[in-house]
């Protein structure tokens, strides 16, 4: 299926600036450049934007009170969380307000609480508070009575995953950036001041590459520059979703004391209305299982009932599983390399989606820093995306909607049919349902399958009878 119009015609042309990978912070990244003013085109080598990393995560917008203070990935998650509040309004962008609680399951871990409220405090989150187990378990009843103590933070709420980083693309699109989706680059070559990338599409030229490449960023530095600063080392989270009558148990996002590889596993309610249970956190070698497993499920399952006893009694209705980028660094691993007209994003884990804004400001400085200068678009564009959190007024509830086909998730066929249609259509049910939640309901699509069937009829790159990865 076509990407934007201007897609086909980019033979010959010279960009500003290419981004390659359409992850939540390759989105980002080609938004704030396009607003820069810079001549952008946006490369995925997948047949949809956000298929690598960015497809699996627990939404969580961080203040980044447990990020290491001063690190680069402190400062963007910060930057990232204040830019995400001032555009939300404007680009119809949701939040759940739900705060958040660190509990402490024992005396030693509650021992660490302190640490986490002086962290906090050195990365200006000082609305932190102590909460002993009587104060808790006011706040949060539906919680196990065995919680010994916890730290309350009332600013870290819930997002949407996916039309997050969709809106970011679609309004850099919508503002004169090219998408070139399915083209994967072969070799590229620097010389004169112009990168010359051959893809599987043709030849690209353009004056600066951003690589944003996420599961793949660090191969992809070695095919550029002949060699990589860092190395991708997966980390895979499984995740349970629980049906949507388990989102009335909390109201927080219930955190544990996390240690030095992880975070830990998670309960906390999503923007759609469920309630989500992960991530594990699983070293391995592939790049591309996002496979789930049983043993581990179950593990999970365990796990959430006993942080919420009551969990027991509510079905589970989807699984799934991302996996992080991460490497052998903490940090961040963002390079400028001025001589070749390059930038390297590398390394952004779990924290993506909060920090993406604040990435790509970031990574516009350096930029600029490089000698870089464009007029900024002073009247952009602010894209028309159907929201689909429920906090905010759903399609199915306004007239000439055609009706819901997806009864599970009330995904109406004027959503399916947008979703399908304009410069950034989806080209495979992945796609579809990150654009819709059409068939990510309690049935996972048993019964609107076949209408969804007829509708994307010679219309997706990936047929719906293909399966999922």
């Amino acid at each position: 299926m076509p990407d934007d119009p201007s897609s086909d015609r980019i033979a010959g042309e010279e960009f500003d600036v290419v981004v390659i990978g359409s992850g939540v912070v390759g989105c980002a990244m080609a938004r704030r450049f396009t607003l820069e003013g810079a001549r952008v085109l946006v490369l995925e080598k997948a047949a949809d934007i956000l298929d690598g990393a960015s497809k699996g995560n627990s939404a969580i917008l961080h203040t980044g009170f447990d990020a290491e203070p001063g690190s680069l990935e402190q400062h963007c998650i910060q930057a990232g969380y204040e830019e995400y509040l001032q555009v939300k309004d404007e680009l119809n962008l949701p939040v759940l307000e739900s705060g958040a609680l660190v509990v402490a399951w024992n005396a030693a871990e509650a021992e660490m609480l302190g640490g986490i409220v002086d962290k906090a405090r050195a990365n200006s989150v000082r609305d932190v508070q102590h909460l002993s187990s009587a104060q808790l378990l006011v706040k949060e009843p539906g919680l196990s009575k065995k919680a010994f103590a916890a730290v309350e933070v009332p600013r870290e709420f819930v997002i949407d995953p996916w039309t997050t980083p969709y809106t970011y693309l679609l309004q850099a699109i919508e503002n004169g950036a090219t998408v070139k989706r399915d083209t994967a680059v072969i070799d590229a070559d620097f010389a004169a001041g112009l990168w010359q990338i051959e893809t599987n599409r043709g030849k690209i030229t353009a004056r600066t590459v951003i690589n944003c490449a996420g599961l793949y960023g660090d191969l992809l530095e070695q095919k550029l520059l002949g060699q990589s600063a860092f190395e991708i080392r997966p980390r895979k989270g499984q995740f349970l979703v629980f049906d949507k009558s388990a989102s009335r148990l909390i109201d927080s996002i219930i955190l544990p004391v996390p240690n030095e590889i992880t975070k830990g596993i998670v309960v906390c309610r999503t923007i759609f209305g469920n309630l989500l249970v992960g991530p594990t956190a699983e070293e391995q070698q592939s790049r591309d299982d996002a496979s789930v497993d049983a043993n581990t499920l179950q593990a999970l399952h365990n796990k959430g009932v006993e942080i919420i006893p009551e969990l027991a009694n509510h079905s589970v209705t989807a699984t799934y599983a991302g996996i992080r980028p991460a490497t052998e660094f903490k940090d961040y691993c963002i390079q400028p390399y001025a001589e070749q007209n390059y930038i390297s994003v590398g390394g952004i884990r779990s924290t993506g989606l909060t920090a993406a804004l604040g990435i790509a400001s970031h990574v516009f400085r350096l930029y600029q820093a490089m000698g870089n200068s464009h007029n900024q678009i002073d009247n952009f564009v602010v894209p028309d995306v159907l929201p689909l959190a429920e906090s905010l007024e759903r399609n199915w509830s306004k007239p000439g909607n055609g009706g819901i086909v997806c009864h599970c998730e009330l995904v109406t066929r004027h959503e399916i049919e947008q979703a399908l249609s304009g410069p950034l259509a989806a080209n495979s049910l992945a796609g579809l349902k990150r654009r819709t939640r059409a068939t990510m309901g309690r049935c996972q699509g048993f019964y609107c399958s076949a209408e969804l069937s007829e509708m994307c009829a010679n219309r997706l790159q990936i047929p719906l009878s293909e399966p999922l990865t």
